[in-house]
Formats: C-alpha cells, sequence, structure tokens
C-alpha cells in the first residue's frame, strides 16, 4: 500500500526538477508523487508532462511560493503521510523508506527530517535547530531528535499536521518549517531525524543572500514568534529588532542586506499590518496546543 504522497513544489524548475523526478521513480518504496508548479512559465508543465514516471500536477495560476504550494498541496493529500521535497532535490533510493520506518518506530513523532547534502559533500541540514534569539537554524550534526525539520525534505504525518492547523500560506517562503514544527511540539508532537540522504542544490528557485530572501527571513521568523513563542520572547525580539534598525544609521554602512535600513523598515512594515491576524492565529495556536510554550522554549532555544 502507498502510505506518502511526495509533493514537490516547483517554480522555474525546468533546469533541475527531471533529476528530482528521476530519484522519485528510483524509490524503493512505492509512493504517489503530486507536483505543484507555481505558475511556471520556462517549460516546466512540458517537462512534468512528457517525464515517464508520469507524476501528478497541480498547476496554480499565480506563484504563491513554497508555504502556499504546500498548504494547497495539503487539501488533495489521501495517505497518511506527506513528504515535503524541494525541486532541486535528489534523494537516494531508500530516503522514503527510511523517512516512512523512522516515524513508524517513533510513535510520539508526527514529522521525521532527513540528511541534506551539497553537491560538494558538505552537509546542509540534519534538521533545525532553534537559537537563543529565535532563529530556525540548520543543524548540520546528526541527531536523533531534532526541534524542527528542514522543508527540504521531510515526511509528516497527515492528520498530525492538519489537527495543527497546516502550513502558514501566507509566509510565501521560509521559516513555514520551523513554524510547523514549533507548533507540532507544542502540541506534545516530537520531530526526529533520519540517515535518509537527500542531495540538494540549495537556492535554486531564490537567491540565499539576496535582499528578498532576508526579507522573507526576518518577516517570518517575527511572525513565528508571534505566533508561536512565549508572549515575553515575542516581545523583546520584535522590540530587539526594532531598535537595531533605529540605530543603524548611526553605524554606518552595513555589511550585509539584512541589516540595511530600507529592508528592516520593511519587515517592521509587513509583520504591523499582519499583527492583528497574528495575534489571532497566536490564539488559535494557543487553544491546540497541549505544552505550555515556555516549556517548549526551555526545553529547546539554543541548544
Amino acid at each position: 500500500m502507498t502510505s506518502t504522497t511526495v509533493v514537490v513544489v516547483t517554480w522555474r524548475g525546468a533546469a533541475h526538477i527531471t533529476d528530482c523526478l528521476d530519484a522519485l521513480a528510483a524509490q524503493s518504496r512505492p509512493h504517489r508523487t503530486l507536483v505543484v508548479d507555481n505558475a511556471s512559465d520556462d517549460g516546466t508543465a512540458a517537462l512534468l508532462a512528457a517525464h515517464p514516471s508520469k507524476p501528478e500536477v497541480l498547476r496554480l495560476r499565480r506563484n504563491t511560493g513554497y508555504a502556499g504550494a504546500i498548504a494547497a498541496a495539503l487539501d488533495k493529500v489521501d495517505t497518511p503521510l506527506m513528504a515535503w521535497l524541494n525541486d532541486d532535490a535528489a534523494p537516494t533510493p531508500d530516503w522514503l523508506a527510511t523517512c516512512e520506518d523512522t516515524l513508524g518506530n517513533a510513535p510520539l513523532a508526527a514529522a521525521v527530517s532527513a540528511r541534506l547534502t551539497l553537491a560538494d559533500g558538505t552537509v546542509q541540514s540534519t534538521g533545525v535547530r532553534l537559537t537563543a534569539d529565535g532563529h530556525g537554524a540548520d543543524l548540520p550534526e546528526p541527531a536523533a531528535e531534532v526541534f524542527g525539520f528542514c522543508g527540504g525534505a521531510a515526511v509528516l504525518d497527515v492528520e498530525a499536521l492538519r489537527s495543527i492547523g497546516g502550513v502558514p500560506a501566507s509566509y510565501f517562503c521560509y521559516y513555514e518549517d520551523t513554524d510547523t514544527a514549533w507548533r507540532l511540539r507544542l502540541a506534545g508532537w516530537d520531530v526526529v531525524g533520519a540517515e535518509a540522504d537527500v542531495t540538494h542544490l540549495h537556492g535554486a528557485s531564490t537567491q540565499p543572500g539576496s535582499v528578498q530572501f532576508h526579507l522573507w527571513n526576518e518577516r517570518n521568523r517575527l511572525l513565528t514568534l508571534l505566533r508561536c513563542a512565549p508572549r515575553a520572547v515575542a516581545i523583546r525580539q520584535l522590540v530587539k529588532f526594532a531598535a537595531l534598525t533605529v540605530i543603524l544609521p548611526l553605524r554606518g554602512k552595513p555589511a550585509a542586506p539584512n541589516f540595511r535600513l530600507s529592508l528592516r523598515c520593511r519587515v517592521l512594515g509587513a509583520v504591523a499590518a499582519r499583527l492583528p491576524r497574528t495575534l489571532f492565529e497566536r490564539r488559535a495556536v494557543g487553544r491546540r496546543a497541549a505544552l505550555d510554550r515556555g516549556a517548549v522554549w526551555e526545553a529547546w532555544a539554543g541548544l
């Protein structure tokens, strides 16, 4: 029986999605493949139609980002498990079997994070750790249990995912995995790591380090804290971000895009505009929680 729907999100992925589909076709465990095409205009649709594995395709009318595409796919999933897989990722043949078995052997876990390796052999991520200031950062070392999963290659329990409110589609890109993992943990679920290998190009559809990259990251980190973290932590980090933004003109030319005044003002404006909705979502997260926010923060922040 097929236990997992593997969801591949693509946007202008013609240059690399064939390798991803070839790797999925070689999996040792049967599965359903669903490709969500974010309105690609580079010939991706033709490649999907011609691929011998004949993946199911959900073509969206506009680019909704990774978060929006995963949210759209969740409505179409009819299997117990759902895998998230980047279109520039190529898993080894036993990737899915290893993830499924790891999850099956951890009854309190609702998500398993694979091991993503860059083309040069560097381990990019075995999961996500929670930093002392609330960043979701890639963990390069193997660990049986991790705070969160890396959305580039992970397998999740569908019922658990739906029970916590699904995926934050409005994030567009980045932190949708950390936010989801945080809500799973608040609901009492564990997240585990697996020695399931995936080669990842990383950033094939986005530009890590660009202004847009930092805009999404900084905005979504603050929104995730407002939704999931203890109140004092969320307020402290928001005030810290705003205070640093105010004094930036006194510090001279910034060294990195995320310290540019214009970008940080855009982040603060975006967070302010979303604040009423985010506080409403925070209350919904709290109603679904089985654990105290402070307990989760104390257990994982800074580790």
